[in-house]
């Protein structure tokens, strides 16, 4: 009997410890899909590295604001870790950023848009150009200057910008078979100074 009593004893604390490690598990395996489902903060080098795999999804983002577009105030451009890594952020529904943006920290929410530049583009901005329809934005008709930098673009001239991404484009293509260029910016849904 004291065998059988022990056994049993034995098999019940067996029970309680199974029982215990399942739902222990349980618990891990919800607190690692909570824990899937948070957002990742992603630094300005890597959503222009890995743009491609970005598109279109919600992200959070941080970098140091070096810009607030004079012309509205609606775009920001944040700095990653040189000026060789910048991105545009939109404010879209949000209205005009706050100035204090500027030299600060700001992390934004909010979608990653690709813009393509390709042959039919540059088309369209040849014929606006000859129109002289084109929006001014920046200072004359030079566009930009933090935007141009964004972009890689040294020229001044419309017409010559024009040509400097034709010339990109060309060697895209030759190196990798891509007939155009991607240049991503964040239409914003939140953000804040940190």
């Amino acid at each position: 009997m004291k065998n059988l009593t022990s056994l049993f004893a034995t098999a019940l604390i067996a029970l309680v410890t199974f029982s215990s490690c399942s739902t222990g598990t349980a618990s891990a395996k919800e607190d690692s899909s909570k824990e899937s489902k948070e957002i990742t903060v992603y630094q300005i080098d890597d959503v222009l590295t890995n743009g491609d795999k970005l598109i279109g999804q919600e992200i959070e983002l941080e970098g140091v604001c070096t810009h607030i577009c004079k012309h509205g105030g609606r775009k920001i451009f944040l700095m990653g870790s040189s000026d060789k890594y910048t991105l545009r952020i939109e404010s879209g529904e949000l209205g005009k950023f706050d100035q204090k943006c500027v030299n600060s920290i700001v992390k934004v929410k909010g979608t990653l848009v690709e813009e393509k530049i390709d042959e039919a583009y540059l088309q369209k901005w040849e014929e606006t150009v000859k129109q002289q329809t084109a929006d001014a934005h920046g200072d004359g008709e030079a566009g930009c200057s933090t935007e141009k930098k964004a972009r890689g673009e040294t020229a001044n001239s419309p017409q010559a910008r024009i040509d400097g991404f034709r010339q990109r484009i060309a060697e895209q293509k030759e190196k990798n078979g891509k007939d155009y260029l991607s240049f991503y910016h964040i239409s914003a849904k939140s953000y804040e100074i940190q």
